[in-house]
Formats: C-alpha cells, structure tokens, sequence
C-alpha cells in the first residue's frame, strides 16, 4: 500500500500489543509526502471514565456526592505515567524504524476523540488497532474501531490482533 501521496497519518495507540502492531504496519507500508506527517495518537481517559475507580460515599451519614480531590489527582498523575510509558514504547518503535513522527495526546472518550482529531487534522488515513473480539463480546463491550470506521472522515486500515 506504499504511497506518496499522503499528507497525514493518523496512527491511534492504547497500548495494547494490538495498537503496537498497528504503529510498525503504518511505518513499514506507508509513504508520506516529503512534507506530511504521521501523527501517534493517543487519547487518555478523562477522570470522569475511570470514576468507577471514586471510593464512592463516605461512611456513617457522610455527603454522597463528594469528588476526593487527592483522589481525582493520584488518578491523573497516574493516567499521566501510563500515557508517557506508550509513547515511549511507541516512540521507541518508531525510532527503530528511523521514522519521526509527531505525538498528540488528547483527554476524553477514545472513539470520539479519535474521529475528532482524525477530522481537525484533515488526516488521509487513520491506522489502529483492534482486539479480536467475537461479536457477541463487541456487542456488550462496544468496539472503537467500529465506531471510527463508520464516524471517521476519511479511509481507516484496522490491523486485526488474534
């Protein structure tokens, strides 16, 4: 599928082995244009997604709907450390490649995130990963590549795990 004719690449990646894979298929396959860029992109969930992880109420009659500030804080940094050790890890692989890319990061839902940026960037191609889920586990569990190859503006290459 090698090309010259693309502008910009959008390669999503969460971590997964799956993403990874995703990243070097992009980075074997692809030719930009001298002056486009292959952008890493990674999304990060929003406190609020992972409030699942909130110490809920306080106890013996206290306030229910309190946010733990310490809490929301120790998730964040957190969520900060897991996003640098992806980047670095895809960064890493790039760099094996000899192939310098940008990196964008964004916060929120990574489906809807994912179409937003492919968008703002006017990207060619979006590149990403996808678990190999049965359908029944996609149709409880949601699929992200789903969703981003019927939302996304432009063409979308998935790169199936096993």
């Amino acid at each position: 599928m090698a090309t010259g004719n693309l502008a910009s690449v959008v390669v999503a990646v969460d971590g997964s082995e799956e993403s990874m894979n995703a990243l070097r298929w992009a980075l074997d396959n692809l030719r930009l244009r001298p002056d486009g860029a292959l952008v890493v992109l990674h999304v990060q969930p929003s406190p609020s997604i992972t409030a699942g992880l909130n110490p809920g109420p306080i106890p013996f009659g206290g306030p229910s709907e309190v946010e733990v500030p310490a809490f929301t804080q120790a998730i964040e940094a957190h969520q900060r450390r897991i996003t640098q050790a992806i980047l670095d890890h895809a960064l890493k692989i790039c760099s094996e490649k000899n192939v310098e890319v940008k990196t964008d990061v964004v916060i929120g839902d990574p489906k809807e995130k994912i179409c937003e940026v492919t968008a703002n960037l006017k990207a060619d191609l979006l590149v990403m990963g996808c678990r190999a889920f049965g359908p029944l586990k996609r149709m409880f569990l949601g699929s992200v590549s789903n969703y981003c190859i019927n939302n996304v503006v432009c063409p979308v290459v998935v790169i199936k795990g096993t």
